[in-house]
């Protein structure tokens, strides 16, 4: 492609008027921010990649995703059934290819519920969280288009 062909999008690759949105904005470096709804967060690469460390990857944020979606489900399930939720943590380890193309291989999380969730209870979390919606979407991949802005 030359990019001297015009280009029109059909309206099946328009977003949907209920689709969220965020922008990346490049810092500097290696370095960007991410702006979601009022929030910012922001990104970069380590030391020996290149970056200058001020920030998790990609990848890390990638793997935060998970952990934390588990750990909301986790929490909105204790507080359903009247249990606390403090000493509720995730544990996320995550390893990459040794291959192209760069990815993640294997994703390990590790739920410490809180010591008052009682021994029948454990099972129904387990499967809760196994449920939530970042876990559904590594399951169930969405149709994912990267365009070119004219």
């Amino acid at each position: 492609m030359t990019g001297t062909t015009p280009h029109t999008l059909s309206t099946d690759h328009l977003p949907s008027l209920d689709a969220h949105r965020l922008e990346v904005i490049h810092v500097e470096g290696d370095a960007y921010s991410v702006d979601i709804r009022d929030h910012r967060l922001h990104v970069d690469q380590p030391l020996e990649a290149g970056g200058t460390d001020t920030a998790p990857t990609p990848t890390e944020l990638f793997a935060a995703s998970l952990a934390t979606c588990v750990a909301f489900y986790a929490g909105r399930y204790l507080h359903r059934h009247g249990l606390p939720r403090a000493g509720l943590r995730v544990h996320a380890e995550f390893t990459m290819a040794a291959d192209r193309p760069a990815r993640v291989t294997s994703l390990r999380l590790m739920i410490t519920p809180p010591p008052e969730l009682p021994e029948q209870r454990r099972a129904a979390l387990l499967a809760v969280v196994s449920h939530c919606t970042v876990h559904n979407t590594l399951h169930e991949p969405p149709d994912i288009a990267v365009e070119l802005a004219p």
